[in-house]
């Protein structure tokens, strides 16, 4: 594989990874982690995201209930206060030694914003992608300067790349609609 579409594959996938972070934020009705993680704890004098910190370690026993596990208990009240700032809509509740957040089921009204904001999310993921393509074309028309053959095929491949990143964004966007849509 040519340079170009190694460094053309490489800069996409780090679009999708982004991507995938960013979906996953979206609340399904449905308790995952990924919930939480990203939510920015102060704690030891510091901030952090609760996944970065490792604080703690959260498990979703089923598919309302998310619980958090402090590794040292005298920081329980900052995840709590951390969650609880987040405006995330989650309600932590302390039971001993863990935190309990119970996920209350979607309204309707609700599923459909998340879908318009996961719209977005994927909107500005192809942007993104459309930039990677930019960006090597415009790097590869400098590199094979007068060249118009290799310029030509490059071109063809790039674009072959990014139309299976687009495919995949797509997939992702009808697989998280699914998701939202079940009750």
């Amino acid at each position: 594989m040519d340079p170009v579409a190694t460094k053309t594959k490489e800069k996409l996938q780090k679009v999708l990874d982004v991507l995938k972070d960013d979906l996953a934020t979206i609340r399904t009705g449905r308790a995952t982690p990924a919930l939480v993680e990203n939510i920015i704890v102060l704690a030891y004098g510091g901030s952090a995201k609760l996944k970065v910190m490792e604080l703690a370690t959260i498990a979703a026993p089923d598919n309302q209930t998310i619980v958090l596990t402090p590794f040292d208990a005298s920081v329980i009240h900052d995840l709590q206060k951390g969650i609880e700032a987040a405006n995330a809509g989650l309600n932590p509740v302390i039971d001993s030694n863990v935190i309990r957040i119970k996920i209350p089921p979607l309204s309707q009204e609700r599923r459909e914003e998340l879908i318009k904001a996961m719209k977005h999310k994927l909107e500005n993921g192809k942007v993104m992608v459309r930039q990677v393509r930019h960006e090597m074309i415009e790097d590869m028309k400098k590199d094979y300067d007068g060249r118009e053959d290799d310029i030509s095929r490059l071109t063809k491949e790039i674009q072959k790349l990014v139309d299976e990143t687009d495919k995949t964004i797509e997939e992702w966007g009808k697989q998280k609609e699914q998701e939202l849509l079940q009750i």
